[in-house]
C-alpha cells in the first residue's frame, strides 16, 4: 500500500537481488485466460503480469529468501539457459528495445 508500480519495481528488485535500479519503462502486459491458480482457501484468479524494462544504478547481487541464485547473463548466453517459454518471451520482449510498451508510473 502507498507505493506507485515504479517504486514497487525497485524495492522488489532490491529486496530480490540487491541491485538498485531505475524503471525505463513497461516492455510488456501478459495474461492468459487458460492460466487459472485456485488457492487452499478457494480462491481463484487468472494470472498477468507486468514486466518492466530497468537499468541498475548501484549495488552487489546477493541472493534472497526468494532467489537461489543471482547472476548477470550476457544477452548471447540466454540460448543455453533452461528458461520457461513463457519467461524467455518476456526477455526476449524486453530485449527488443524496437517494442515499446506505455508507461504506467
Amino acid at each position: 500500500m502507498g507505493e506507485s508500480i515504479s517504486d514497487t519495481v525497485v524495492r522488489e528488485v532490491w529486496e530480490e537481488t540487491g541491485i538498485k535500479a531505475e524503471v525505463v519503462d513497461v516492455s510488456g502486459l501478459y495474461t492468459d485466460p487458460g492460466h487459472v491458480m485456485q488457492y487452499d482457501d478457494g480462491e481463484v484468479r487468472q494470472q498477468f503480469s507486468i514486466c518492466f524494462r530497468a537499468r541498475p544504478v548501484d549495488g552487489d547481487l546477493r541472493t534472497s529468501n526468494e532467489t537461489t541464485q543471482v547472476r548477470w547473463v550476457d544477452p548471447a548466453d540466454l540460448v543455453t539457459l533452461d528458461v520457461h517459454p513463457t519467461m524467455r518471451l518476456r526477455i526476449e520482449h524486453a530485449m527488443d528495445r524496437t517494442r515499446t510498451a506505455p508507461y504506467i508510473g
